[in-house]
């Protein structure tokens, strides 16, 4: 079992940090630029090209069933929950199987509108209500892979 971090925009690295600590969860913080992280035998690094996608790409490459997978991006979503990984949004919102495919229509929908020129709102603040829903979420999904796992 691992928690594989989307880390360059993710604002719940440090909330990542203590639900893997306490349920002593590997956790691996992939980047294109270099990113502090604690002194923990636990949280490793995997700095990775500034190529397109090369993030999200070496994710793909390490997600299975028994990974967690914490990243706002639809797309990687949709690629790690085809290989058995669970997905968490930065929002605590999990993506499932069952939500993906209108994510990535509502994605499509809002990619087009912006092609043609109209001025659509991005994403409402991160809030305070977000990292605690967040910090639940995570730990749901982390207790449960660990029953599962009969750990």
């Amino acid at each position: 079992m691992q928690i594989l971090i989307d880390a360059d925009a993710c604002p719940v690295k440090d909330e990542t940090y203590r639900v893997a600590l306490r349920y002593k969860v590997p956790v691996v913080v992939v980047s294109n630029s270099p990113i502090r992280t604690p002194r923990e035998p636990l949280i490793t690094r995997k700095l990775v090209s500034d190529a397109f996608d090369a993030a999200d790409d070496w994710i793909v490459e390490q997600a299975g069933a028994g990974t967690v997978v914490i990243t706002a991006d639809i797309l990687l979503a949709d690629r790690c929950l085809k290989l058995g990984a669970q997905v968490v949004a930065p929002n605590g919102k999990p993506f499932t199987t069952s939500s993906i495919g209108a994510a990535i229509a509502t994605r499509a929908i809002m990619a087009d509108l912006r092609a043609g020129g109209d001025v659509v709102g991005g994403p409402p603040p991160f809030s305070a209500t977000d990292r605690s829903r967040f910090l639940s979420a995570l730990d749901q999904v982390v207790s449960k892979l660990k029953r599962q796992q009969g750990s």
